[in-house]
């Protein structure tokens, strides 16, 4: 552990198929006014949205209600969210979802009090928060993002065409709780359950691929990786496996909420091309990690040759006899790109709606962070292109 960190995490989780019944006790935390934000139809569906909407009105409180949050969360549903905020006096937002529903709620959290314009302050130039946050609370319906236990808001600002992420501080914007049922997962379409699977696999990886030391953290995101393989398989088989699914609400908790970050010096370029891909085609978020993943790593593999042969060898279980390093680890690579064809994902980036034409904007606007290497405009164009 060579990187000195701080690390705490305030939110309470209430995981299992009786979580739901934490929420009352809950609330009794929060004053009356409640804004309750979600998707489209979903929760209505499966019968959440009554169950919640009985519980709300039990423990006495008023229901402000904002629907129809995209999958990629608009910046114009922030700021509608942050006047219902105003002028409601909300105590609580409740994100019932997923991460993009939890996301929106920690842009609005942020932002109902902002003097100025949120998007410049917060996602632009990263100023610090210095005005009223209003607390917020998940119920989650759908595993990848970890947004149920971090302080992360990546918002979409489609005037722009800019999809920014901004990790805010913790212990001022991460949720105060995070109902987790793994049964409320079920009924999401194959699509997105491998959207999110990839989504929790890209997080494990960005974290792994850093450093050269013998950290800790790498051997809890080996674990993770692992079980996420295996869990991911079991669902593919079974979708209604409480086992498998529960394992996947829990790998993705686990995948972002810092504890496997800590004295890691982190790789988020993947992150930041899908989130430009994203701005321009609204592409599911891990299907587009996905796609670029395996072109990303073919390139930046030689600037940190020994830990994709770590990772080739103890997550892939590649054979390294008679290889050379840059074999095993090509081989390990290789290894990824079955698994992401085993979950049924798209290869290519004109199968989520990419045009050629989109590549080099796209690029040009990409933040540029990496890890082992910094990528420069022109190679972010040549990933794109390897996997349009």
């Amino acid at each position: 552990m060579n990187i000195d960190f701080s690390f705490e995490n305030p939110t309470r989780i209430h995981f299992g198929k009786t979580a739901m019944q934490k929420l009352p006790t809950e609330l009794q935390r929060f004053g009356k006014n409640i804004l309750l934000i979600y998707g489209k139809n979903s929760i209505k569906k499966i019968g959440l949205y009554d169950e919640i909407i009985r519980i709300l009105k039990e423990c006495g409180k008023n229901v402000v209600e904002l629907s129809g949050i995209n999958a990629n969360p608009r910046y114009t549903q922030v700021l509608a969210g942050a006047k219902l905020v105003r002028e409601n006096n909300i105590d609580l937002i409740l994100a019932v979802g997923g991460g993009s529903t939890i996301d929106c709620a920690k842009g609005i959290s942020v932002s109902a009090y902002c003097e100025g314009d949120p998007w410049e302050k917060y996602w632009v130039n990263y100023e610090k928060v210095n005005n009223k946050i209003v607390p917020v609370g998940t119920v989650l319906t759908m595993t990848g993002t970890a947004s149920e236990m971090n302080a992360g808001s990546v918002i979409t600002n489609e005037e722009k065409k800019l999809k920014l992420g901004r990790v805010f501080p913790l212990g001022e914007v991460a949720p105060r709780f995070s109902i987790l049922n793994p049964e409320f997962t079920y009924t999401i379409p194959k699509y997105q359950m491998v959207s999110g699977i990839f989504d929790i696999f890209s997080h494990l990886m960005e974290q792994y691929f850093s450093g050269d030391d013998d950290c800790v953290s790498d051997y809890l995101l080996e674990g993770d990786m692992l079980a996420l393989i295996s869990a991911a398989r079991a669902a593919l088989k079974n979708p209604t496996d409480y086992e498998a699914r529960s394992n996947i609400m829990w790998c993705a908790t686990m995948a972002l909420n810092k504890i496997l970050s800590v004295s890691k010096t982190q790789d988020w370029e993947v992150h930041q091309i899908e989130h430009q891909l994203g701005a321009y085609t609204d592409c599911a978020h891990g299907i587009g990690l996905a796609i670029i993943s395996v072109p990303y790593y073919k390139y930046i593999y030689k600037y940190g040759l020994p830990r994709f042969v770590r990772y080739a060898k103890n997550i892939w279980h590649v054979s390294t006899a008679g290889k050379t390093d840059e074999q095993i680890a090509l081989e390990g690579i290789d290894c990824l790109n079955n698994f992401i064809v085993e979950l049924g994902i798209p290869q290519r980036l004109r199968e989520v709606g990419a045009t050629e034409d989109m590549l080099l904007p796209i690029a040009e606007t990409t933040y540029k962070c990496g890890g082992y290497h910094v990528l420069n405009t022109e190679e972010v164009l040549a990933i794109l292109k390897q996997c349009y």
